[in-house]
């Protein structure tokens, strides 16, 4: 009987399979040729920049490839495993405050800084996923944003390290070979690490793994009854998303050399999921689109208003009207 029951891994790995609803796949051309396109427009741009009187933008193509990270490493969770999660910036943040806090200490190499940031923030994923993911539902998303809230107030009350107020960095982080003070320098550098972590989220949510995490968002009581182990793979993703926001917390640090508790606010974490409906949940480049056009509109618009945010909220009324699947769904078809 036993023997009747049990599944070899070759069939779980076909059920897995089958659990998964593809959230869609753009056709081929356009699924090649469109990354590598935009990577190089990317790559061109501080070159180009100089000559279009356009230098300034190259520190802010910096800071959307920031948010873009931090963007696509919530929506690894949210598209790919359904955890909605309302406390991101916790991870965010602890990471930009790390790398703060050991700067005033007189700590600025980023070979130790930057892993660390990483650490922290993943050890903090880890606390809190492994009893946030313990709930489901509307309990999910109010025990991290509670969570998230918690952080928020302890750095509020340290008080050796700004409070409120927040912190400076007396100067950005020291990479060997490269000089970060340097827009040019320090925007390539940039644009490298996001790159290598979107290919590493992109081969993890093809993996055996991704494809386990997708069937858990489709049918979790299924996949528990096949002999998954179900919230050992939801906190493995929680622990690597909340890793790659430290990494981006790191880097908005060095970018801002400034941090302060609003980083961590549940409105942060607001933004990062509104960045993420916008670009398209569970779209491999949801996160980068929906992070590029809410700073992008944000940026433009502050020039003209004050109340920028009222065509925001109009922004994303339109596309949960008429583009459910986000931005970047408008270039996607679905499987047949």
């Amino acid at each position: 009987m036993t023997k009747g029951l049990s599944l070899s891994a070759q069939q779980r790995d076909g059920t897995a399979a089958e659990a998964v609803v593809s959230l869609g796949a753009a056709p081929r051309g356009v699924a090649v040729w469109a990354p590598l396109g935009c990577l190089v427009l990317l790559v061109l741009f501080p070159l180009i920049a100089p000559l279009l009187d356009l230098s300034f933008y190259v520190s802010f193509v910096r800071r959307v490839l920031i948010y873009a990270l931090a963007a696509s490493s919530l929506n690894f969770i949210l598209g790919y495993g359904g955890m909605v999660a309302l406390g991101h910036a916790a991870f965010f943040g602890a990471g930009a405050y790390v790398v703060a806090m050991l700067s005033a200490q007189g700590q600025s190499q980023a070979i130790i800084a930057w892993p660390l940031a990483m650490l922290v923030a993943g050890v903090l994923a880890l606390l809190i996923g492994a009893i946030s993911l313990r709930t489901r539902g509307v309990y999910f998303i109010m025990i991290t944003l509670a969570f998230a809230q918690m952080v928020f107030y302890l750095f509020i009350s340290l008080r050796q390290y700004g409070g409120e107020d927040g912190l400076n960095l007396a100067a950005p982080s020291s990479v060997p070979g490269l000089t970060l003070s340097n827009d040019t320098q320090f925007y390539y550098l940039v644009l490298g690490i996001v790159a290598a972590c979107l290919w590493l989220m992109h081969c993890m949510a093809n993996a055996r793994f991704g494809q386990a995490l997708q069937g858990i968002r489709e049918n979790e009581t299924r996949m528990q009854a096949l002999g998954y182990p179900v919230l050992r793979i939801k906190l493995v993703a929680f622990v690597f998303s909340g890793t790659l926001a430290g990494l981006a917390g790191a880097l908005l640090a060095n970018h801002n050399l400034f941090v302060s508790p609003s980083l961590m606010h549940w409105t942060a974490s607001a933004n990062l999921i509104i960045m993420v409906i916008v670009g398209g949940i569970g779209l491999r480049f949801g996160g980068v689109v929906g992070a590029t056009v809410m700073l992008l509109l944000e940026e433009f618009l502050r020039l003209y208003t004050d109340y920028w945010h009222l065509p925001l909220g109009v922004l994303l009324l339109m596309i949960v009207l008429f583009a459910p699947r986000g931005l970047a769904g408008l270039f996607v078809r679905r499987l047949p």
